[in-house]
């Protein structure tokens, strides 16, 4: 049976390992040290929640959210920034169990919801319109990279 328990930093040793995949699933090299000092910083500046999905007390998917805040309805809501499910635990429901579990705290502390971006290819849109999520249609995304 899967459970999702929100995480702290002495999940880290479960949680890095799945978050290095989650990145190698981005094209992005293995770097486990890298990793674990990302995730320990984000914990200890409090700045993300992290949903873990366990199944016999062995770490098979994440989500990390972000608070942040919308000026126009002067209300916070979380940035959904990752997701992610361990191959072999795909189609099983875990990240539907994980993208509730982040709906639920937004209900609980009153945001105004949840956003997310995902690649144009990613199959995981499908889950996100059964779950309620809405396509922007009425604006673009935009991000200035430093040199």
């Amino acid at each position: 049976m899967v459970k999702i328990i929100r995480a702290s930093g002495s999940d880290l040793p479960k949680l890095v390992t799945l978050f290095d995949q989650y990145r190698i699933f981005y094209n992005q090299p293995s770097d486990i040290d890298a990793a674990h000092s990302f995730l320990r910083d984000r914990f200890h500046h409090e700045e993300c929640v992290v949903f873990l999905a366990e199944k016999d007390q062995q770490a098979v998917g994440f989500t990390l959210l972000y608070r942040t805040f919308s000026s126009v309805s002067m209300q916070p809501y979380f940035v959904l920034n990752d997701l992610f499910v361990a191959p072999d635990h795909r189609q099983s429901g875990v990240g539907r169990m994980l993208l509730e579990k982040a709906k639920g705290l937004c209900r609980s502390l009153n945001y105004k919801g949840l956003a997310l971006e995902t690649a144009t290819d990613n199959p995981a849109q499908v889950l996100y319109e059964k779950l309620g999520w809405k396509k922007d249609s009425h604006c673009f995304h935009y991000f200035w990279h430093t040199d």
